[in-house]
């Protein structure tokens, strides 16, 4: 017979999760399937901002960045542990964009902003503050502003362990098999870890991400639909390449601009890149051009210089834009598309979005299925919290104290860690240990068994590079002998 739903989700990314949240909060039924691992696409290749775009401005893209920077306090509020300020530098480039130009934007990015607690926009001298230290001598003028740093793969997750907690049923390393109209509902049929399942439903959600037009074509059999634009995007993470906290944002002599982002603690992450990809959206890596251009576009700034031997890792991944016929990679709309097809069986296709907007988009969502389902209960997710951000925003550091004090044998960096990605949760994670040694097998930096357990009990992880690189990044501070042992340990457990 299958399981009855109201809404079934297809993709375990950021929106799709931020959907299956909002609509379970609603009072409405609700199953997600995600073929691979959460956050596994998309979500997890960000540059991992929580921000209004800055650029987009240059594009007259007025509303994405409205809505993107009143975003921006919200989900801080939602999640202060994942989330923090950050401000962000960008130095004038003689040659480029001139610095009326710069300073008339970052006005309007502050006026549009709703800004409460982050600070305003100020005038730096790069030749008295610290900031102009690792730069090339010949950069004086500066402006550093706000925005907000996020951990875009316990972004995901959060979301969609909030949504398990209130009722919906997440299954991860699930994929869709076929999607049937049948009467005024669908049979939805995947295949996955608890074999053949199939899920009667009044509405499907295709949150599928860079695949949302596979799932078109082949789940639905719409073999002529194309929606999305693939673009890729690609970073390099290499040591640390000065000691301060704050951003750059980078002018490039192409008009692109780029970041250089502190990264977990002894790292510095510089990206992105905006070209067209056609490949398989499974296959996406950086390029050797797309390395040659970030280490040269880093190299136009820093003083001492980058070489491919300072890079420690990189990632890449695809942006599914909405395809609006825009001539360059960079000029595709960052907007988000919802498009209601169908008319007894209706499907609701997701285009597009960010990190930033995904908790608006999941509220246009619900507008668009409330008007076919009904409307059950209220908007809520304005006001909420996720799973371990149960505190004011600037109590972060108080919080932190608190676990110190609670657990006074453990090494501070372990604590730091925990604090930065489970909230409130790292109490759970930690359960009666006193000392490190009380935590079950060491995987390696500060990654322990009782971390690991957690993980695979309540946040679907199953393989070694779910917890070393989307739950945690520890993966940039172990070796192979580690990452088999955790894998060993892992399969040894099941699930």
């Amino acid at each position: 017979m299958g399981t009855n739903v109201d809404i079934f989700v297809i993709g375990g990314g950021i929106n799709g999760t931020s959907i299956a949240r909002d609509a379970v909060g609603r009072g409405f039924s609700v199953a997600l399937a995600e073929m691979n691992d959460l956050a596994s696409g998309t979500s997890s290749a960000a540059t991992k901002l929580i921000h209004g775009g800055l650029r987009y401005l240059e594009h007259y893209e007025f509303r994405l960045v409205h809505e993107a920077l009143a975003e921006r306090e919200v989900l801080w509020a939602e999640a202060p542990h994942i989330i923090k300020p950050l401000r962000f530098v960008l130095p004038h480039h003689k040659g480029l964009r001139p610095a009326m130009v710069l300073r008339a934007g970052l006005a309007m990015y502050d006026y549009m902003g709703g800004r409460r607690l982050l600070p305003a926009t100020r005038t730096l001298d790069l030749s008295r503050d610290e900031t102009g230290r690792p730069l090339k001598p010949g950069y004086k003028l500066a402006f550093e502003y706000s925005d907000c740093w996020v951990d875009d793969a316990r972004f995901v997750v959060l979301n969609a362990s909030d949504a398990a907690d209130k009722g919906a049923a997440i299954h991860v390393r699930t994929k869709v098999s076929a999607v049937r109209r049948e009467g005024d509902g669908w049979l939805v049929e995947t295949q996955g870890e608890a074999g053949a399942q199939s899920f009667r439903a009044r509405l499907v959600v295709n949150a599928a991400g860079p695949w949302v037009d596979e799932v078109i074509q082949t789940a639905l059999g719409e073999t002529e639909k194309h929606h999305v634009r693939l673009v890729q995007g690609s970073h390099i993470v290499v040591k640390k390449l000065y000691e301060h906290d704050r951003c750059y944002f980078f002018q490039n002599g192409d008009g692109r601009i780029f970041f250089a982002i502190p990264y977990e603690d002894d790292f510095t992450l510089i990206g992105t890149t905006d070209r067209d990809y056609r490949g398989d959206p499974a296959k996406v890596a950086i390029t050797p051009e797309e390395t040659d251009y970030l280490l040269a576009a880093a190299n136009e700034y820093f003083a001492s210089p980058i070489t491919p031997d300072d890079i420690v890792w990189s990632y890449s991944g695809v942006r599914p834009l909405y395809d609006d016929g825009a001539s360059a990679a960079q000029e595709a709309t960052r907007d988000y598309v919802l498009k209601l097809e169908g008319e007894a069986a209706q499907v609701l296709h997701i285009f597009g979005g960010k990190l930033t907007t995904s908790r608006r988009l999941a509220e246009a969502a619900m507008e668009k299925i409330e008007g076919v389902l009904g409307r059950k209960g209220p908007a809520w997710t304005g006001k909420s919290t996720l799973p371990g951000g149960e505190f004011e925003p600037l109590a972060y550091a108080a919080e932190l104290r608190r676990l110190g004090k609670d657990y006074p044998q453990m090494p501070p960096k372990l604590l730091a860690r925990l604090m930065r990605q489970y909230g409130k949760r790292a109490w759970q994670v930690l359960g009666a240990a006193r000392s490190p040694e009380d935590l079950g097998p060491h995987f390696g930096w500060t990654l322990y068994g009782a971390e690991v357990d957690y993980l695979m009990d309540q946040e679907w992880a199953r393989r070694a590079e779910d917890v070393l690189w989307r739950r945690t990044k520890v993966g940039l501070r172990v070796g192979p002998e580690e990452v088999a042992r955790l894998e060993a340990y892992m399969a040894t457990r099941g699930h």
